[in-house]
């Protein structure tokens, strides 16, 4: 594999990690009173202006010709409704739960890809959306064994849908050749804008009370936000947008491992259970569908299940 590819795999596996993030630095927001607006106006103001910075210190070129405008204020409002609707889904249900339902979007740009552009879709992908499907089903029910908040489901299914929509849209728009830093900053500034229209002009924001919660704040800008973003931004040009989506695998791992280490969310045999075949159903893709992408169908038939009896 070239080198270009190698670094593409290490920054989509760093992006997903890092925005499984968000729990661990928004729950203890929430804890305090402040509400979801409120928090992600915190969000990507201060990621706004770090970049910004970042960009004025390294003298990178703020310039953008019309014809970008629109593009970029689109993907600006896709990430932003991501946000919004993903951070809305932390009332109805379990952080780790909520981000491990977010991982439809990986299934959700490789069907994007293959209804609107075609991209041929292999045996092993097709096999991965129904075990991702089993495990989604598995997670359906919480912890608890009561049924999980229809409308925490529905918000996190909108959230990932836009999330596909905006990984398929950074990678074949105009905005593919963008530069990534470039391209971070007016998507989150053009995001900005949902939280000043709903907070009034500001009107309704709530200050953050205390200097540690300040620190949340900051590290919600920085890690599943800039970094996280510039991270995805680069592999998507480096690797594709199907690929980017899969290794999100990261990203649910991360955001369970710290609801159940730091919020002492429930862990059970179904949920154990939900998460393995979602991240099955990830490693099929990666091992099956990368592999065999190259091999007539029977080959690939071949393969697939050669990779499944060595899975038992």
């Amino acid at each position: 594999m070239e080198r270009s590819k190698r670094g593409g795999y290490a920054l989509g596996a760093v992006a997903a990690a890092f925005y499984g993030l968000n729990p661990l630095f928004a729950l203890p927001l929430y804890e305090a009173g402040l509400g979801t607006d409120s928090v992600l106006f915190y969000r990507y103001v201060l990621a706004v202006a770090m970049l910004g910075g970042l960009m004025l210190v390294r003298r990178q070129s703020f310039a953008v010709r019309r014809s970008e405008i629109l593009p970029l204020a689109a993907m600006g409002l896709l990430f932003s409704f991501s946000s919004l609707f993903l951070f809305l889904s932390y009332r109805h249900m379990a952080a780790g739960i909520a981000s491990t339902l977010l991982f439809l979007y990986p299934l959700l740009v490789a069907a994007i890809m293959a209804v609107g552009f075609r991209e041929r879709t292999s045996a092993a992908t097709l096999i991965a959306i129904l075990l991702a499907l089993a495990g989604v089903g598995l997670l359906y029910r919480g912890g608890d064994g009561e049924t999980l908040s229809m409308a925490g489901v529905a918000l996190v299914f909108l959230s990932s849908l836009c999330y596909a929509v905006y990984i398929v849209g950074v990678n074949r728009s105009s905005l593919a050749s963008f530069p990534t830093e470039k391209l971070t900053f007016y998507a989150l500034l053009f995001g900005l804008s949902v939280y000043v229209v709903r907070l009034r002009l500001g009107l309704d924001l709530q200050a953050v009370p205390t200097p540690a919660l300040w620190v949340n704040a900051v590290s919600l800008a920085l890690f599943p936000t800039i970094l996280s973003l510039v991270a995805m931004a680069a592999a998507i040009h480096r690797i594709g947008s199907t690929p980017t989506a899969i290794l999100g695998a990261l990203e649910p791992v991360t955001a369970l491992f710290f609801g159940v280490a730091v919020f002492g969310e429930q862990l059970t045999p179904r949920i154990v259970a939900g998460v393995s075949l979602i991240l099955f159903a990830v490693l099929l893709v990666v091992a099956g569908g990368t592999i065999a992408a190259h091999l007539p169908f029977r080959g690939r038939v071949a393969h697939l299940l050669h990779q499944l009896r060595r899975a038992r």
